[in-house]
């Protein structure tokens, strides 16, 4: 089917991003001074695409606390951040949806605008606060200085097309 003048035949997905780190201890700083810092837990880079909603946070919180990476006494990973009363230090993090298909430079255009990464971002740290688990985070749109310590290492990255994927899995 032919496309109307000056449309695009692209489908753009819309979906929030998580890379998670597993750490001994992480600390965030603006402009010379700390601004969040955590011993062990998960540094979570947040990325906010256009369209996402708090279900979607929602979803990706409910994730990042319940994954089983962490070791139990038998050195598995069986344990899940709450399980260890580990700690939370979320920043966000526009360029988990850099597009570098074309060209050198990277597009964000799957990025949300700043109005809506902001609130959701907010909303992510806002749930997160309800969780039990000691929370730090960065400033948003700040230029930050993030220095880890890896345990493991163990980095993921997550996304709620995982969501989506597993629902229409189940319906088959």
């Amino acid at each position: 089917m032919p496309t109307p003048h000056g449309a695009s035949n692209r489908v753009i997905l819309n979906f929030m991003r998580a890379l998670i780190q597993r750490v001994l201890k992480a600390e965030i700083s603006v402009d010379g001074h700390v601004v969040g810092s955590i011993g062990p837990g998960l540094l979570v880079f947040l990325g906010v695409g256009k369209g996402d909603t708090p279900n979607g946070a929602d979803y990706l919180l409910d994730k990042i606390l319940h994954l089983r990476i962490f070791s139990d006494e038998n050195s598995r990973m069986n344990r899940n951040l709450l399980d260890v009363g580990g700690a939370l230090l979320v920043a966000s993090q526009f360029t988990l949806f850099a597009n570098t298909r074309k060209g050198r430079r990277p597009s964000f255009e799957l990025a949300a605008p700043p109005d809506l990464a902001k609130h959701l971002y907010e909303y992510f740290i806002h749930q997160a606060s309800k969780s039990g688990a000691f929370l730090q985070a960065g400033v948003f749109q700040a230029h930050m200085k993030i220095s880890l310590i890896n345990d493991g290492p163990v980095t993921l990255l997550i996304d709620t097309l995982d969501n989506c994927k597993s629902k229409v899995d189940s319906n088959r």
